[in-house]
């Protein structure tokens, strides 16, 4: 044994019978991993009656040694639970639970979870169990059918995911199909046993979850018992779905509120929209569309942000944005969706199909929609009407739950200005003045329909927001916020306790460009204030523990126009600077 393991190299050794102990296993003819605790590979019955090759005998001594190497290298904590439910071990599974109690929704390296696993082999009392210890029920599976080895060829057919699909998971179920999106209660159907689905359905299942393939588990019943269970359960689960929940329109305003200047009627609106969704008063067979319109710099986006984080915990993934500039022309279109076959990037799929197959209640952002090409507009009608698409390799994508915003420049210099107009008209400075309804139907419609040119398009959005430009009130608060945001910065960082005076935010406020919205006080902010601080830091001014004070000079001539100067003081110590740092 040492001298086999000292020519071979031990971790050789260990690679070579890691994953093809099954192979060795038909050698030999026995059926040596069934009685050694942590293989998660087994050596299949009808190899077991096998009679040792001739040239085979030679070998046995080292068969210990194959074993031993073997256990050594798969036998872990993560694995204990599928050999627990492999081998219907009820102990052992709730023992693996109480040593690691996250493996109860542990993923398989090739994708099913351990109740998917007990589901499908018709282990009853371990789903159970597993659902007791909080199993993700509705957890979709992750396999897609393909062989991706990278060990030998030579035993590329014993250790590919095929293989181990087979031998851990299911005989019975095709290994070479792709079976992502696939629920327990998908396999509890599909193995036909009707004591599961009642469990599965008891214990909160959603028969509406869809598959990869577009198919609920009723689309994949033959029993018409089973049929009648999902069937009654459909209609009881969206009304446990609708069921009161705690108070949502009060959160999300709030958060709008907080993270937006003004706005006030557009952030009813989005509000109310998503309230209708979330508490149920929506059309379940459409996804909720919306069409922000205003000028650039005035929260249009910030506002899909907020709402994606609200609605998916700051889940990043779940917020899908799309630069519509980047599909302008024809041939770009397929970067969305995915390339047909035959053409290059058909593997890959698109970028909006592959996203949200993963996250189908996503909050997408079509960002400048009116830049896109006329053919994403007519594959978009299918999406915004029907909540499902085909992506290029014949997948369809259920997303009825998702939420597609859109944001456009159409016509925001007619917003913007029809805006002000009203503004001095009514008196009323807030934000929260509303468009008439011939202004809308005999101004923007038609704006509309040029950019979109379809008016079936325009047919499926629910909410057409309006964005108005900042009033004098909003605009101070907006300077106040860049302000106090590098302040802080510059504590957090330097140590510089930065002041100002109101002339400041005054002076700043006076380069506002409507057209640019918040994005001009940004710029403004930059030239007039960070560029002086920056040349000061330079200088070698700026100190830990200093103050930075910012004040407006008047010009000494009519010919110039009044300046931001910086008063640079050292604690305990006079002034140093009281000069403009930026000529």
């Amino acid at each position: 044994m040492f001298l086999f393991s000292s020519f071979f190299g031990k971790e050789s050794i260990r690679r070579i019978f890691r994953v093809n102990l099954t192979y060795f296993s038909r050698i030999f003819g026995l059926q040596c991993a069934r009685s050694i605790p942590g293989l998660a590979i087994s050596c299949p019955p009808r190899f077991a009656r096998m009679k040792l090759m001739p040239f085979c005998q030679n070998f046995a001594p080292f068969l210990p040694l194959t074993v031993h190497l073997s256990s050594q290298a798969f036998s872990t904590d993560d694995d204990d639970i599928f050999i627990a439910i492999k081998h219907d071990d009820n102990t052992a599974c709730r023992a693996s639970l109480v040593s690691n109690p996250d493996s109860v929704n542990l993923r398989h390296p090739r994708g099913w979870t351990p109740l998917m696993a007990a589901v499908v082999q018709h282990k009853k009392r371990i789903a159970i169990t597993l659902l007791e210890c909080g199993a993700d029920i509705n957890a979709v599976d992750e396999y897609n059918g393909n062989t991706d080895s990278g060990e030998d060829r030579f035993f590329a057919d014993l250790n590919s995911d095929r293989s181990r699909r087979f031998e851990e998971f299911s005989g019975y179920l095709k290994p070479d199909t792709d079976y992502r999106g696939c629920t327990a209660l998908h396999y509890a159907v599909l193995v036909d046993d009707e004591a599961l689905v009642e469990l599965l359905l008891q214990s909160g299942a959603d028969p509406g979850m869809e598959n990869i393939h577009g198919h609920m588990p009723i689309d994949l019943c033959k029993s018409p018992s089973i049929a009648r269970l999902l069937g009654s359960s459909a209609p009881n689960r969206r009304r446990v779905q609708r069921q009161p929940q705690p108070a949502f329109r009060i959160p999300l305003e709030q958060r709008l509120r907080d993270n937006i200047v003004g706005q006030n009627s557009a952030i009813e609106i989005v509000t109310s929209a998503i309230q209708r969704k979330e508490k149920g008063w929506h059309d379940d067979e459409h996804p909720l569309v919306m069409l922000f319109m205003g000028s650039s710099g005035v929260g249009k986006t910030e506002v899909a942000k907020q709402v994606a984080a609200h609605l998916h915990s700051n889940n990043p993934r779940a917020f899908i944005r799309l630069d519509m500039s980047e599909y302008q022309e024809k041939h770009e279109v397929s970067k969305l969706f995915g390339a047909p076959p035959g053409y290059v990037g058909y593997d890959n799929g698109g970028q909006l199909t592959n996203t949200l197959m993963h996250y189908p209640n996503a909050v997408v952002l079509f960002d400048e929609i009116e830049k896109a090409h006329p053919d994403v507009m007519t594959a978009l009608l299918q999406l915004f009407d029907e909540g499902r698409m085909t992506s290029g390799r014949g997948d369809t994508v259920n997303c009825k739950d998702a939420i597609f915003i859109m944001t456009s420049n159409v016509g925001s210099q007619v917003i913007a200005e029809h805006a002000q107009l009203l503004r001095s008209k009514t008196g009323d400075p807030a934000s929260s003045i509303q468009f008439s309804r011939e202004f809308l139907d005999s101004v923007m419609r038609p704006l509309l329909r040029k950019h979109f040119i379809r008016d079936e398009f325009l047919g499926r959005i629910n909410e057409v927001v309006y964005f108005l430009p900042f009033s004098s009130s909003e605009l101070n608060e907006l300077v106040l916020r860049y302000l106090n945001r590098w302040k802080e910065m510059a504590y957090s960082k330097r140590y510089i306790r930065l002041t100002w005076d109101q002339d400041v935010i005054d002076h700043i406020i006076a380069g506002y460009d409507m057209y640019y919205g918040a994005r001009s006080i940004a710029y403004e902010i930059d030239r007039q204030i960070l560029s002086h601080l920056a040349i000061a830091d330079e200088k070698g001014q700026l100190k830990p523990n200093c103050d930075v004070h910012l004040k407006v000079v008047n010009p000494k001539t009519k010919s110039s126009s009044p300046k931001i100067d910086l008063v640079i003081t050292e604690k305990n110590a006079k002034v140093l600077s009281n000069a403009r740092t930026a000529k």
